[in-house]
């Protein structure tokens, strides 16, 4: 049962990073809120859309950069939410794909806090759709398997079992894979993926320094490496990779990150 006089705090997905593909209803919220908890993936741009007096709290998290824990991401929410009517946490992507969202609304859940989370397009579709690269096509295969391949951030997490998921799905879209590039990709092949299956890894996707390489698993991990290619990084792995259509591929937008890539 939530607190009627207690604030309530909306779980928005700020999208990829083109602020163009920010939902109507984030956009209402980001004009509207009183304070703003927000993520390292977030562009100033969107960062601009609230309120002048608004309450601002960075909380990111990026491999190389000082981290906020996630418990005292927790902490900022619950005591925002007893001062302000409306609060924003504003995450990258979709709040509930790889984003901690289902684990702060149970935080906040469960202290008689009103949250609510909203939607956000995920740099899991929309990176390899701002390079031509649709994740889905029927003479490709009938199934996708989105996966993190940043297994370190916890340990609590079940690790991947690459092995089983070479032969289990027709395509992989990988987050956080690039670090354990060459890891998932030797796995991968044992577990049976052919050598030779095409490979997309998209940097920075759908904003200003977007690049696309394009491989096979048996030496994506080596080229990437020789590109200097960096996180934020998207893997796709399958054949959907071979019906790539560049002059579909939006123009990435130009925006300015708070930890710049």
């Amino acid at each position: 049962m939530t607190d009627s006089s207690q604030g309530t705090v909306y779980l928005v997905g700020a999208g990829p990073g083109d602020p163009e593909l920010l939902t109507l209803k984030a956009h209402r919220l980001l004009a509207s809120c009183d304070a703003l908890v927000y993520d390292s993936l977030v562009p100033k741009e969107v960062l601009d859309l609230v309120p002048e007096g608004c309450e601002r709290h960075f909380v990111g998290k990026r491999r190389g950069h000082h981290s906020v824990p996630q418990p005292s991401t927790n902490a900022v929410l619950v005591e925002l939410a007893h001062r302000h009517r409306c609060v924003v946490r504003l995450k990258g992507g979709d709040p509930f794909l790889f984003g901690r969202g289902g684990e702060e609304a149970a935080h906040l859940a469960a202290r008689g806090i009103g949250v609510e989370v909203v939607p956000g397009v995920t740099a899991g579709i929309a990176a390899p759709a701002y390079a031509g690269i649709p994740v889905t096509h029927r003479r490709a295969g009938s199934s996708v398997t989105f996966v993190t391949g940043h297994e370190e951030i916890d340990k609590r997490r079940p690790s991947v079992n690459w092995r089983a998921l070479a032969t289990a799905t027709d395509g992989l879209v990988i987050y956080m894979g690039l670090h354990n590039l060459p890891r998932i990709a030797e796995e991968l092949i044992t577990g049976g993926l052919a050598a030779d299956t095409p490979v997309a890894l998209i940097q920075q996707g759908t904003v200003a320094g977007q690049r696309c390489l394009t491989s096979t698993l048996a030496v994506v991990a080596e080229e990437a490496r020789a590109q200097a290619f960096a996180s934020p990084s998207i893997v796709v792995v399958g054949e959907v990779v071979d019906h790539r259509i560049d002059a579909c591929a939006p123009e990435p937008a130009a925006v300015t990150m708070p930890i710049p890539f």
